[in-house]
């Protein structure tokens, strides 16, 4: 086995999802449906099903996205390692995809990770209403200026934040639906792009959540934690920690903290990292990541091509 102290793998979280993701690499490696057989055994539903045909909307249903991109995560890992000796020196993941690093550096295990994910979910979920909490993504404002705002408009009746760092120019903010609205107008009026709405059902990562947090806190506390092979940079301090009280305590934070996305790639830049893997469906993370490091490589993984090319190009 070769780690490679240049080369970060990254796991996306929720918004990667799609109907029949990872169909393709499927069909050519069997360790896709072991891992989604595993993770269906912790959930009691088939849910390489509910991938392959999503025929009622059921993957957008955070419940089911958590668990479904952090299998998803899982599986392309364990088909990268069928493929090469190659390891990575270092590991992140935006949001969710945190857990699913964690997993992958043999922090967490997999069937303990399902579950605490599905929690995690569920307890967000429960948090705020469905409607009474939104998140927009704003396009075209300096960080500051978008959390300038934010700052202004909240207060007693409601709260908006910037929750998402993303990339330079790329920040979603999150709180009570109606100062998010009042947020985009804002936006738009200071130069925005664009402001708008995001189709999900939780504001995550702001202090709505944290009374999910807390609650979260619990399960944590449950759940057997070891220090990771690789170390993983975290979203809430773009640190990466081998004591499991930490990591516990990261994690737990990170449900109503933002995700510091362009802190943590610049991190693992600084480290020496001159490329990366995005390990899971989709290549959200590898615009965002060449937008934050214009020189690095970034190759996503989603279908037996761009695996081949991720590990002829890693080797």
């Amino acid at each position: 086995m070769t780690q490679k102290d240049d080369l970060a793998f990254v796991f996306p979280g929720q918004g990667s999802q799609s109907p029949g993701m990872l169909r393709e690499l499927a069909e050519s490696f069997p360790e896709v449906r072991q891992v989604f057989s595993r993770a269906s055994d912790v959930l009691k539903l088939d849910l390489w099903k509910m991938v392959r045909e999503d025929q009622t909307g059921q993957l957008n249903q955070t419940t089911n996205t958590q668990p479904a991109m952090l299998t998803a995560g899982v599986a392309v890992w364990e088909v990268w390692n069928s493929q090469t000796s190659v390891r990575p020196g270092w590991m992140a993941g935006h949001s969710l995809g945190e857990f699913t690093a964690l997993v992958c550096a043999n922090s967490i295990a997999f069937e303990d990770a399902v579950a605490l994910v599905r929690q995690r979910a569920t307890l967000m979920q429960d948090a705020v209403p469905v409607g009474a909490g939104a998140m927009a993504v704003v396009i075209g404002l300096d960080d500051d200026v978008i959390t300038g705002l934010c700052l202004g408009i909240s207060g007693p009746d409601g709260i908006v934040s910037s929750v998402n760092f993303n990339s330079p120019g790329q920040v979603v903010i999150a709180g009570n639906a109606a100062a998010v609205g009042v947020a985009i107008e804002a936006a738009k009026e200071a130069g925005a792009r664009r402001a708008m709405i995001l189709p999900v059902s939780v504001p995550s990562h702001c202090e709505l959540m944290r009374p999910a947090a807390e609650k979260f806190a619990d399960h944590l506390d449950g759940v057997s934690i070891e220090a990771p092979e690789i170390p993983v940079v975290h979203n809430f301090d773009v640190a990466s920690h081998s004591d499991p009280v930490a990591i516990r305590d990261v994690l737990m934070k990170q449900v109503y903290n933002p995700v510091r996305w362009i802190e943590s790639v610049k991190h693992l830049h600084a480290q020496g990292v001159t490329s990366f893997v995005e390990c899971g469906p989709g290549k959200v993370l590898c615009g965002l990541n060449k937008r934050i490091v214009r020189e690095c490589n970034a190759f996503p993984i989603v279908d037996p091509a761009s695996l081949e090319k991720a590990v002829e190009k890693c080797e």
